[in-house]
């Protein structure tokens, strides 16, 4: 069976709250989803928004066009005569996705008319689009709503429509308040109605049953369902793309046309946009979701993948962890020192797990890259030496100057010392370090990511954390712990070096 998956995140997913996109990220969003991801539709705009909106969607279509994607660009549109599709067609637009009212309460008490006024209305800008060769679906807005209170309004306007032009009917749940059970019975019985026609389901997650809500309107017969990148939207935001995808695939049989291996970057190129963090549990796509941490687990995946289901990390592009922790046993230690490379026997294990659990008792957050310096630590053998030592450095900042950073370090017990000018004073050291890694003919990850967190109610004398995500052959993080950021940053970027120096 195939679904058709539409995205929104380039319209509704904007309304989130605090989220505007401009011209240019909307296009590149709009070209990974269509030439990259291999989505079906997308939505990318709202008719007589804004002028930047404008701009977004005749850029997008002027693309599109080019790439041979114009039939799958949707701009919403609204039952204002003929101006919605003039505003598409300037933008060269080719479908129109008509907003139109799909509950006896929204006609009445916005619209203030009968529900004969306004399917003439409705009709009315059909057939104008039709004039314009515009393509046009149809928003049924608040039909969850209708179905409930009003269902004799929905069918009298589903009655009403059958025989005009049109290629979907789209039911929102706007407000996101069905449950599956509700959804189904309301999908079956509105598609019972119109059988031959194709309808599409929009999914609210207000009750956090937006992808449930989805599966079970596949179920029900719709051939089209409704995505946002990351789950943007209004409130609490749509059904998330990565979810469905994957929920579609593993519980109903049905094959999405995206690819599941480029999943990850569009979701983090709309993170990045957006302003708006993946959470780290987020199925699919959080930073953590493939990270076992009961040893236990660990144990059980050593001994035949035993914890293991069908959201495998290999799929999305990812990779499976082991955090440490608590509730570490030797197996989850066991497999992060395999991937270091890493071999102790069985009483320098014990002292490690040991040690392990004591720091996570206390709350620290522990890292793979971490385990060098504990084994350090707590055997007291050379058994991963600190190849790197900072010998001393000096940050300037001076006003209206670039910060100046010097810096003296031993490598493998050679000193050396290098002077260099940056945007700030982390960024002057880093430089600094770049001209002396690049005198040894080695090259420094690229930094992707900087954290940095103090704790809750913390002051001014607050101690900081610095988490550095860095990437060379795969992605890892450093962290540093100290009262001032930059020497926090500092001491991340030591085990950085470390890593990247160790013989």
């Amino acid at each position: 069976m195939q679904i058709e998956i539409c995205d929104t995140t380039l319209r509704d997913g904007e309304q989130t709250s605090g989220v505007a996109f401009t011209a240019p990220e909307k296009l590149n969003i709009a070209k990974m989803l269509l030439s990259e991801i291999k989505i079906d539709r997308i939505e990318v705009a709202s008719a007589r928004v804004s002028s930047g909106e404008f701009e977004a969607a005749k850029m997008i279509s002027s693309w599109a066009k080019e790439a041979d994607f114009l039939e799958r660009v949707e701009i919403l549109g609204f039952v204002d005569g003929i101006k919605s599709i003039e505003w598409i067609k300037q933008a060269g637009g080719r479908y129109l996705n008509l907003l139109c009212k799909g509950s006896l309460l929204h006609v009445e008490a916005q619209l203030k008319k009968t529900p004969k006024q306004h399917v003439d209305d409705i009709k009315a800008v059909i057939a104008a689009a039709k004039k314009e060769k515009l393509l046009c679906n149809i928003y049924l807005e608040d039909w969850s709503n209708g179905m409930k209170s009003s269902p004799d309004y929905v069918f009298f306007l589903l009655d009403s429509l059958q025989a005009e032009p049109i290629e979907r009917f789209m039911l929102p749940d706007t407000l996101g308040i069905l449950n599956p059970d509700q959804t189904y019975d309301f999908i079956k019985k509105t598609i019972d109605k119109l059988p031959e026609k194709r309808f599409d389901f929009h999914a609210h997650n207000d009750y956090d049953l937006a992808v449930a809500n989805t599966l079970a309107a596949v179920r029900a017969g719709v051939r089209g369902v409704h995505t946002t990148v990351n789950g943007l939207g209004e409130r609490t935001g749509n059904a998330p793309l990565a979810s469905v995808a994957a929920a579609l695939k593993d519980h109903l049989n049905v094959k999405p046309s995206i690819d599941e291996q480029k999943l990850m970057r569009v979701c983090s190129l709309v993170e990045a946009f957006s302003g708006i963090r993946i959470p780290s549990n987020k199925p699919v796509t959080g930073e953590h979701v493939f990270t076992q941490t009961c040893g236990v687990h660990a144990d059980g995946d050593s001994k035949g993948n035993l914890y293991y289901n069908d959201l495998l990390p290999e799929r999305f592009g990812r990779k499976r962890k082991y955090a440490l922790g608590k509730t570490s046993g030797k197996a989850s230690i066991r497999k992060n020192l395999e991937e270091l490379g890493i071999e102790l026997d069985n009483e320098a294990m014990k002292k490690i797990t040991e040690r392990v659990i004591e720091l996570g008792d206390k709350k620290e957050n522990i890292t793979t890259e971490d385990l060098p310096f504990i084994i350090a630590d707590v055997l007291g053998t050379e058994t991963t030496m600190e190849n790197v030592k900072i010998i001393n450095y000096q940050l300037c900042q001076t006003h209206g100057l670039k910060p100046v950073a010097s810096l003296s370090i031993e490598i493998n017990g050679k000193v050396y010392e290098q002077t260099s000018s940056g945007d700030g004073q982390y960024d002057a050291f880093m430089k600094a370090l770049t001209l002396i890694a690049g005198s040894l003919d080695k090259t420094l990850p690229e930094l992707i990511d900087y954290e940095v967190t103090i704790p809750p109610g913390g002051k001014t004398d607050a101690l900081v954390e610095t988490v550095i995500t860095w990437k060379l052959d795969r992605n890892f993080k450093t962290r540093g712990l100290d009262s001032d950021q930059s020497a926090a940053a500092i001491k991340a970027t030591l085990k950085m070096l470390n890593l990247v120096f160790r013989e």
